[in-house]
């Protein structure tokens, strides 16, 4: 059920929605070449495949939720706006620094580009990096469950998570950047 915080009171109303829907099961990505594509998803980035058409496949990891992956038709695609990244989530800032190192290392073989250093910034530790098909990857510091620790803090004011001085919700981190 949908939930509005009333400006006036603080208080929190449940809402009807309009539409009836139950599940946001997917996204949907472009590819130049799908079985590069698929190789990429499958052996650098980990996800569990399945080939649904010659021109398609779906992706997962972690959950039921799906990326299915098309080949445009063109071959031609847009270089995916920052704003519109994928994030996949580790455990640590450590992993995060590992996982920058390796997009590093592997950047030539799978045609990485724009791999931006990691920082602490939204309440995550991240970096962000483009693939062959310039779909824009973010890989970020989470504690289980993703962000759903924001729905448990509610409501934010002003600038929210986006503050330097807002304190990041716990991970299996060790260490505080």
């Amino acid at each position: 059920m949908a939930t509005i915080t009333e400006a006036e009171t603080g208080d929190t109303v449940k809402l009807t929605p309009v539409l009836k829907t139950v599940l946001y099961s997917h996204a949907t990505l472009e590819c130049r070449d799908i079985a590069r594509t698929r190789a990429f998803f499958e052996e650098f980035l980990g996800f569990e495949t399945v080939q649904m058409a010659a021109v398609s496949f779906w992706a997962r990891k972690g959950g039921d939720q799906i990326i299915v992956v098309v080949q445009s038709p063109s071959k031609n695609k847009e270089t995916m706006p920052f704003l519109n990244h994928n994030g996949l989530d580790v455990g640590t800032d450590t992993e995060v620094d590992e996982a920058y190192d390796v997009v590093r290392r592997d950047a030539e073989k799978w045609g990485l580009h724009k791999i931006t250093k990691p920082v602490v910034q939204h309440g995550t530790y991240c970096f962000y990096f483009w693939d062959m098909d310039d779909n824009a990857w973010e890989i970020l510091s989470n504690p289980p469950g993703g962000y759903s620790w924001g729905f448990k803090l509610g409501d934010q004011e002003g600038v929210g998570h986006m503050s330097r001085k807002f304190k990041r919700p716990d991970t299996t981190s060790v260490e505080e950047n």
